[in-house]
This record gives structure tokens, sequence and C-alpha cells, in this order.
């Protein structure tokens, strides 16, 4: 069983910068591959950037690619979402999501999610 919970969210201007955490519990953390996943108002569940368990491996959906950085740090059971040059269409519900073996970009197939945080971005 893992227990997640995100933090870091908030309102924002074009351009600016925040950085998501998300706490997980559980002494086998390092074994769960993460994700984080968004979803605005009136659309559907989407990915935005996976990372396996070791951490040696990333992955970025292409709308964030080379402004989002995913990492994780084991000893204290975090992943983190670095979020740059934000746009006001990353505004969103941001979860973090734990799977077992490898990362995925479908949120359908993750086995625990966080309840999320707000990102607003204004223009």
């Amino acid at each position: 069983q893992v227990h997640i919970v995100e933090s870091g969210g908030g309102l924002v201007q074009a351009g600016d910068s925040l950085r998501l955490s998300c706490a997980a519990s559980g002494r086998t953390f390092s074994s769960y591959a993460m994700g984080w996943f968004r979803q605005a108002p009136g659309k559907e569940r989407e990915f935005v950037a996976a990372i396996s368990w070791s951490g040696g491996s990333t992955y970025y959906a292409d709308s964030v690619k080379g402004r989002f950085t995913i990492s994780r740090d084991n000893a204290k059971n975090t992943v983190y979402l670095q979020m740059n040059s934000l746009k006001p269409e990353d505004t969103a519900v941001y979860y973090c999501a734990a799977k077992t073996v490898v990362a995925s970009t479908r949120p359908e197939i993750y086995d625990y999610w966080g309840q999320g945080t707000q990102v607003t971005v204004s223009s």
C-alpha cells in the first residue's frame, strides 16, 4: 500500500516556475515507478511525466518536454516535478501516481493516486 500526498501547487503568471512535490509512504517506495498526470476542467486526465524506480529513466509528454523535469529522492520517499516557463495551458489539477515495475504513460494502469494539487497559470 502506498499513500501519496502532492503539494506545491498555486497561482502563478505565465513564464513563472513551480516545483511540485509528491510524498509517498511505504518502505517499498523505491520499488515503484512514479508518474505525474494532470486534468484540466472538461478534459481527460493526461500524462505529464514519469520516472523509473531508480530514477535512471524519465519520460515526458511532448507538451512539457524541455520545460518540466521529473526527479526523485528515494531516501526521502519523494518525487518532484520542476515546472519552468509555465503557460496558461498548463493550468490543471496535477496528480502523482505510483505503480510497480516499469513506468508508463497510461494512467489506467497506475495503482495508487494522490488527491491532486491545483496549478493555475495566468496570462
